[in-house]
């Protein structure tokens, strides 16, 4: 095992790497674990788990991501006597993960969260920084907190039985963090597809710790997304109005940001800012990998009104301020800016 630890303001932030799932140690005064039907055979088997402490099983995916099943994990803490200083702990993708937090950031004021990640999208990026958070309504995450977990424990043999469709959506993130922040990382997805799609063990590896690394850079200097940190955005005004508009949990979330990052190129392309070179090189990049870069998404192919309703949908995004829609635009790799655009280029885009 190895590790790697980040400083925030509330303190250090540890990413421990395990040959198998493993869950940490839970303190005197006691600790919740939450997982959802999923993960709840592997959290029983992780090295460290406790059958006394009480869990939380949820049922899994984007359509539970709700204040209802919080409350579910608030009810369970009071229930069992937690204490302040009891630990919270997330066994899951990142739709656990963030829920395990956000619950633990309301619970007495802010108990400690360890989140133990079991797909890609949560290893490379849900589970890293500290942001929390439920959808409400028909709205992505538009409800939620900072909360960092103390511990992140990341074990890359439990991606071998994830499904293609979640493994795809977790690969999504990852090019998102190549295209930012680590050219590096860029040149192995562009030029080791194949083994990256078989799920090489080592190069997984690889690929997580670069990721991990680049994220925590980001969110040491700007933990609450008052300016870099929006760059993470990259792809997601787009994505989250297409899951939106198709319906939460209908278009996972790593297919929408992909399809998000080659309309964020095509909007940058015609705004005058991205150069067209590196739009031509990127965008074959993210069909390679199976993903959408048609302006209409298939999930909405055939549908009236789908460029309007997706301008609608973006225009309630948590990003904007004062009721402008801000897109994160890149001139090309590892050179990005966060702007506002006209709603008539928007449209344009989607075609």
């Amino acid at each position: 095992m190895d590790s790697f630890t980040f400083t925030l303001p509330t303190g250090p932030a540890t990413v421990l790497f395990h040959g198998g799932i493993s869950v940490p140690a839970l303190p005197a005064s006691g600790g919740i674990y939450v997982a959802d039907r999923n993960t709840e055979p592997l959290l029983r088997a992780a090295s460290g788990f406790s059958p006394a402490a009480p869990l939380v099983v949820l049922e899994p995916g984007e359509a539970h991501k709700n204040l209802k099943s919080v409350e579910r994990v608030l009810e369970a803490a009071l229930g069992s006597g937690l204490a302040r200083d009891s630990l919270f702990v997330g066994v899951g993708g990142g739709v656990v993960c963030d829920m395990t937090a956000f619950a633990a950031s309301l619970y007495m004021r802010g108990a400690p969260v360890d989140l133990v990640p079991t797909t890609l999208l949560a290893m490379a990026d849900a589970a890293i920084g500290g942001k929390t958070g439920v959808d409400f309504g028909s709205y992505k995450n538009c409800v939620g907190s900072f909360h960092p977990a103390r511990q992140i424990h990341v074990a890359v043999a439990s991606l071998r039985t994830l499904p293609e469709v979640e493994y795809r959506s977790g690969l999504a993130e990852v090019l998102k963090t190549a295209l930012l922040y680590a050219p590096k990382l860029y040149q192995i997805m562009s030029e080791r597809r194949d083994e990256i799609l078989e799920r090489d063990e080592a190069l997984l590896l690889e690929v997580i710790k670069r990721c991990v690394q680049a994220k925590a850079r980001v969110v040491e200097r700007d933990f609450r997304e008052a300016g870099e940190r929006m760059f993470l955005n990259l792809g997601h005004t787009f994505g989250h109005a297409l899951e939106t508009v198709a319906g939460l949990g209908t278009v996972t979330h790593g297919d929408a940001v992909a399809w998000g990052i080659a309309r964020a190129l095509a909007l940058g392309e015609r705004l005058g800012v991205t150069d067209p070179a590196y739009r031509a090189e990127v965008v074959p990049v993210i069909a390679s990998y199976g993903w959408s870069v048609d302006p209409v998404h298939p999930a909405l192919a055939g549908q009236a009104d789908v460029a309007a309703r997706l301008l609608e949908a973006m225009k309630n995004d948590k990003k904007k301020r004062a009721g402008r829609v801000r897109f994160v635009l890149q001139r090309e790799i590892n050179s990005t800016v966060v702007q506002e655009v006209e709603d008539a280029d928007v449209i344009k885009v989607l075609g």
